[in-house]
C-alpha cells in the first residue's frame, strides 16, 4: 500500500494544528508537529549559544543553524514512518522553503522516502487580523517578536508562494472563528 504524506503549512496562528490533527485522526496517520519534535532541543541550543530561548524570528543563530536542524529532524522522522508504510501528517510552517521548487525531491532523497509516496500540501489560509488574535491569545513566549513586529512578520508570512513540485496542492480557508466540524469534514473529504 502506498503511504501518504501531508504537509500542513501556513503561518503561526493559522490553525495548522487543528487541520493537521483532524487529518491524522481521520486517516489514522502518524502526526508530527515541529514544535513537539523540536522545542525542547531548540530552547536548549539557543540558551547554550547565549540566546533567549524564545528569540527565533530575529535570531541569526536560530535562522541559520537551529531551524535547519528542526526541519531535517521532522523530515527524517517522516521518512522513518513512510518506510514502514505509515501515512504521515507534518504540522509546521515551512515558509522559508516555499520558493524551492525541488524541496520535496531533495527531502525525499535526503531522508530515503519511498519512491511511490503520495504527497499532498495543505495550505492553511486565514485573515491576518484573526491570525494576530490567535497568536496573541495562545501566549507563547516565542511569539513576542511576531506581535511586536506584526506588520513585518505578516508581510513575510504572506509573501512566499509555495512552489514545490511533486505534490498535490490544496487550499483550506480556516478563517472561521470556531471550527465547524461539518465544514471541516467536507473540506477534508476533498483531499483525504
Amino acid at each position: 500500500m502506498t503511504a501518504r504524506l501531508f504537509f500542513v503549512i501556513g503561518p503561526a496562528g493559522s490553525g495548522k494544528s487543528t487541520v493537521s490533527t483532524l487529518i491524522a485522526r481521520r486517516i489514522r496517520a502518524a502526526y508530527l508537529d515541529k514544535d513537539s519534535v523540536a522545542t525542547a532541543f531548540t530552547e536548549a541550543l539557543l540558551e547554550a549559544a547565549g540566546s533567549d530561548k524564545n528569540e527565533r524570528d530575529n535570531n541569526p543563530y536560530y535562522q541559520d543553524v537551529v531551524m535547519a536542524l528542526e526541519y531535517a529532524t521532522l523530515l527524517r522522522l517522516a521518512g522513518d514512518n513512510l518506510r514502514l508504510g505509515n501515512d504521515v501528517v507534518l504540522d509546521a510552517p515551512f515558509v522559508r522553503y516555499f520558493p524551492e521548487e525541488d524541496y520535496l525531491e531533495r527531502a525525499a532523497a535526503a531522508h530515503d522516502w519511498p519512491a511511490d509516496v503520495v504527497i499532498t500540501v495543505v495550505h492553511v489560509t486565514v485573515d491576518g487580523a484573526l491570525v494576530r488574535d490567535r497568536v496573541d491569545s495562545r501566549g507563547y513566549g516565542r511569539d513576542a517578536w511576531k506581535l511586536a513586529h506584526w506588520d513585518e512578520f505578516w508581510a513575510t508570512a504572506q509573501a512566499a508562494d509555495c512552489r514545490w513540485r511533486g505534490a498535490h496542492h490544496v487550499l483550506f480557508d480556516n478563517s472561521a472563528s470556531g471550527a465547524d466540524p461539518a465544514a471541516l469534514e467536507a473540506a477534508l473529504a476533498a483531499f483525504v
